[in-house]
């Protein structure tokens, strides 16, 4: 009897936990402990954890039910599309500042197109905590 309790208990499926939104969420919405909640599913390549959902940003529409993927979220944007922002390049001792024109909204980490004001050269930069885009060796 109890090898048979035993099969029965390892021959059942685990069920898995999805993270899905709560509400349809519009893009660039950040996510609340309200606008997600788990589900008994198990859907390959979703979040299965909320809290790698609350706080962040959606990059598309979330709809109510559906489960949530990495892709789908994002960090907050520190920086919009046409601000104004400061440059920095770091290489050793040197440090050069500048003001440059972001040509993509982007949020901490995430590397985007920026146009130095000065020299109208555009370079990629990776946003920084504080919303300097840091470019150059190590950026």
């Amino acid at each position: 009897m109890r090898s048979a309790l035993v099969l029965f208990l390892l021959a059942t499926p685990a069920m898995a936990e999805t993270v899905v939104a709560t509400r349809t969420i519009r893009p660039l919405t950040v996510l609340g402990p309200q606008d997600v909640t788990l589900v008994a599913d198990d859907t390959p390549g979703a979040l299965t954890d909320p809290g790698d959902a609350i706080g962040r940003e959606a990059h598309v529409a979330l709809y109510v039910g559906r489960p949530i993927r990495p892709s789908d979220i994002g960090a907050p944007a520190l920086i919009d599309r046409n601000q104004i922002v400061p440059l920095s390049y770091m290489a050793g001792a040197l440090e050069i500042r500048a003001e440059g024109r972001a040509l993509a909204r982007g949020g901490a980490g995430e590397v985007i197109r920026v146009m130095n004001l000065s020299s109208r050269t555009t370079v990629f930069g990776r946003i920084a905590e504080d919303g300097t885009v840091r470019v150059g060796p190590g950026s």
